[in-house]
């Protein structure tokens, strides 16, 4: 297995600290006008709030390989049951996150693998606004809800 030299702290020029050494990814997983959240639990930066799987990328990752190993280490799923369709990248510069938007299989099973996480629940797209939303994710939900409906017509 290659180093895990992603974990840290960046500071961006739009004054904010970032976690990632060389950026970030996650999944945005839709199956049946839902997406996968995940509750974070309070310890965890921006905690106890709701978001999509995802961590620091490592300098070896491609923003999919990252993505994809960040999703099994923190919820379990099974990889080969995603099909990546687009990628919508928040880039500030210095550092950058990037989503990947996933269909899943309905065989896809979901579940809390460690302590980052307190809950694991599929989430009509209606209904992701009322919940409470890790910042940057609430800030761009509105956006990439947007771009769902363009990418599933």
């Amino acid at each position: 297995m290659a180093s895990r030299d992603g974990d840290g702290w960046i500071q961006c020029s739009c004054g904010n600290k970032h976690w990632g050494l060389h950026g970030a990814a996650g999944l945005l997983l839709i199956r049946d006008g839902t997406i996968l959240l995940q509750h974070r639990a309070p310890w965890v930066h921006n905690g106890d709030t709701w978001g999509i799987p995802g961590g620091a990328k490592d300098s070896h990752e491609s923003v999919l390989e990252g993505a994809k190993r960040e999703a099994h280490e923190e919820l379990g799923i099974d990889t080969d049951l995603i099909e990546p369709i687009y990628t919508f990248t928040d880039d500030h510069g210095p550092w950058r996150y990037d989503t990947i938007i996933a269909r899943v299989s309905p065989d896809l099973v979901a579940h809390e693998m460690n302590d980052e996480s307190q809950e694991i629940r599929w989430v009509a797209f209606d209904d992701v606004a009322g919940m409470h939303l890790h910042p940057s994710f609430a800030k761009h939900w509105p956006d990439l809800k947007a771009l769902l409906g363009e990418l599933l017509i």
